[in-house]
């Protein structure tokens, strides 16, 4: 079998380990669902704030950081800090839907930023690249530069598709949501906001 062959039989196979991970319900998810509501779009910028975030990560794997992600100290100032913005947004958006029912939730801050902010401050996504993105990128490492490249295209499309799935799927339904259901939707996802931001403060000192 042919190098490009490998290189692509490991593409295929680093898109579907993506695609696990970035399926999983969690912060991004709902806030995603949050800011698709307004905008159909908002899943390419939460994307690319998410990349802001994860490119940087990604050369600090390779070069040999990836012990640093795992840390004590890293872990804690993540956590906690992370954890806190995440409560603090949930409870902001629980706030907006008890002072404006009619209305549709959001959170303070554009799609852009909220990617950056969902991404910095999920202290799992760096274990994630410490661990299973680790092995991903030294399998990418073997196939040269252009393997690093490919997989970091490939790894990133999988969360902007996604992302972008959602966004417009919530885009496009939303005038079938009911006032009951559009403020049932909202609040299931500020409270997924405070559950995962106390987790994280609580994993602080676990």
């Amino acid at each position: 079998m042919s190098m490009t062959a490998n290189l692509g039989l490991f593409l295929l196979s680093a898109a579907g380990i993506s695609l696990s991970g970035v399926m999983l319900p969690g912060p991004l998810t709902a806030a995603t669902i949050a800011k698709g509501y307004q905008d159909k779009n908002a899943g390419i910028l939460i994307a690319l704030g998410h990349a802001v975030i994860e490119f940087p990560l990604m050369a600090l794997v390779y070069f040999g950081f990836a012990h640093f992600l795992t840390s004590p100290e890293t872990k804690r100032v993540v956590g906690l800090a992370g954890g806190l913005m995440l409560v603090f947004l949930g409870l902001m958006m629980l706030r907006a839907i008890r002072k404006a029912p009619g209305e549709a939730a959001d959170l303070p801050y554009n799609s852009f930023v909220t990617g950056i902010i969902m991404t910095g401050g999920n202290p799992y996504f760096f274990l994630w690249w410490a661990t299973i993105g680790v092995a991903l990128i030294a399998n990418a490492a073997d196939f040269g530069i252009w393997g690093l490249l490919l997989f970091a295209v490939v790894h990133w499309s999988c969360d902007l598709v996604w992302e972008q799935f959602i966004s417009m799927s919530v885009f496009k339904t939303r005038h079938l949501w009911t006032q009951k259901v559009q403020r049932k939707v909202f609040g299931v996802c500020a409270l997924v906001l405070v559950g995962f931001g106390a987790w994280f403060c609580l994993s602080v000192f676990s």
